[in-house]
């Protein structure tokens, strides 16, 4: 379970921005309370408007970076390497002070605090605070020396394990926590475990069938994603997938060696999807199949999506999605938001969090006024994230995609006038 995130110099973000899942006071729809001591209400989804370029895709990814540096620092560098991490460039200032990520989340029933801050050399600061009983311990810290270039720590009494041996492993690229996890802690298991099995990122934009076709050969799995698709008005009747053992004969001859070394280490000795179809039953009951490439591109969206939607409610994780109207009509778009919304369907409180230009869906009683974010551009050219709250609309009263495209809430793009032939 999200709670909050706070990055601060990253991309196009300069100062600390905060998207806060907690909810506002006046506000108790779409929400759940998490079993914890001291526990506050959260919501289950979070929708972000905003202009082009006003900074949303890299919150998504400033979310992203976060997360793929918690699982990989630790595994996919070299001591040496350069962390590709971009600060706000339009500021002398900035582009020497490091980016800053911070993550306050819920797992196995324990509220933590996890965060950093580095630059493209090294992690310069890393921290982890527990409220098992709703008490902060601090369980650790790292900070860098110039003078001695080297980072300290400092532990807390409630961190059993090897620390010494943890900490002398640790490169100055990569994050403690990832290192401790490689080296079998297994009170930090719930912190890497969130990260890795329970919080997704994801591009609209590369959204693929892979993971649902996955979830095809399994035959429940399968019932649900056929019905899902259905009663989307999807005339989908059945995926056919055929196998075949992989061949490194079928490799192109100009992929990279490198590439091609780990698509045969990997693969060698497994099945792999050779063929798709989709099976559509018409009029007089006869079954035609297509190649699953000829269906449009909302249903291969909506099919993509179909899997990570099933699996994310029925695990209970959360699933950050950038633009998700991409290729799907905007009640398609209603519909996969609301079911993180139903008691019904999401048992076990999974959150979604994502972009999106789909005003539509502002004025079709979706979300409470807590769970609307906006991103817009400042003076400098930094990114600013702020809710509709801070606007106090009034509930139930106002027409909020009118109001939001007319410029009350910013977040919108303001076009001058152009003339594309001018007079001589």
């Amino acid at each position: 379970m999200l709670v909050e995130f706070t990055v601060k110099n990253y991309r196009s973000i300069k100062d600390e921005q905060t998207l806060s899942l907690v909810k506002a006071n006046g506000e108790e729809r779409n929400c759940f309370v998490p079993n914890i001591s001291q526990s506050i209400a959260l919501s289950s989804s979070a929708v972000i408007y905003g202009a082009n370029a006003a900074g949303k895709s890299n919150l998504i990814e400033a979310l992203a970076f976060m997360d793929n540096m918690v699982r990989k620092s630790a595994t996919s560098r070299q001591q040496g390497d350069r962390i590709t991490v971009t600060p706000f460039l339009f500021d002398e200032q900035t582009t020497l002070e490091p980016s800053e990520f911070e993550l306050v989340f819920i797992s196995q029933g324990v509220k933590f605090q996890y965060g950093f801050s580095l630059d493209k050399e090294r992690v310069l600061e890393e921290w982890l605070f527990a409220f098992p009983k709703g008490k902060s311990q601090m369980w650790f810290s790292r900070a860098y020396n110039a003078k001695t270039n080297k980072s300290e720590y400092k532990f807390g009494n409630h961190l059993t394990g090897q620390k010494q041996v943890w900490k002398n492993a640790t490169r100055n690229n990569a994050l403690f926590l990832s290192t401790a996890i490689q080296l079998n802690s297994e009170q930090l298991q719930p912190v890497f475990d969130w990260f890795q099995a329970n919080f997704y990122v994801i591009d609209s934009s590369e959204v693929r069938p892979d993971y649902t076709l996955e979830q095809c050969d399994v035959t429940n799995n399968k019932e649900l994603i056929i019905q899902l698709l259905q009663s989307a008005n999807i005339d989908i009747h059945d995926i056919e997938i055929k196998k075949e053992k992989f061949d490194p004969t079928f490799l192109p001859k100009e992929m990279p060696s490198s590439v091609k070394e780990m698509y045969i280490d990997n693969l060698t000795g497994k099945n792999v999807i050779k063929e798709v179809k989709s099976v559509h039953k018409i009029n007089n009951g006869k079954l035609v199949a297509l190649d699953f490439e000829e269906e449009s591109d909302g249903t291969q969206k909506f099919f993509a999506l179909s899997g990570l939607w099933l699996d994310a409610l029925k695990n209970g994780d959360i699933l950050v999605i950038d633009e998700l109207h991409n290729s799907l009509h905007p009640k398609l778009v209603k519909y996969l938001v609301e079911f993180f919304h139903n008691k019904k369907s999401n048992p076990n409180n999974a959150q979604l969090i994502f972009t999106t230009h789909d005003t539509s869906i502002l004025n079709q009683d979706v979300f409470a006024r807590d769970q609307i974010w906006f991103c817009e551009k400042d003076e400098q050219q930094s990114t600013v994230l702020y809710p509709l709250t801070d606007f106090s609309p009034r509930k139930g009263r106002e027409n909020l995609e009118q109001k939001y495209m007319s410029g009350r809430y910013g977040g919108i793009p303001f076009i001058k006038e152009f003339e594309l032939v001018k007079e001589a």
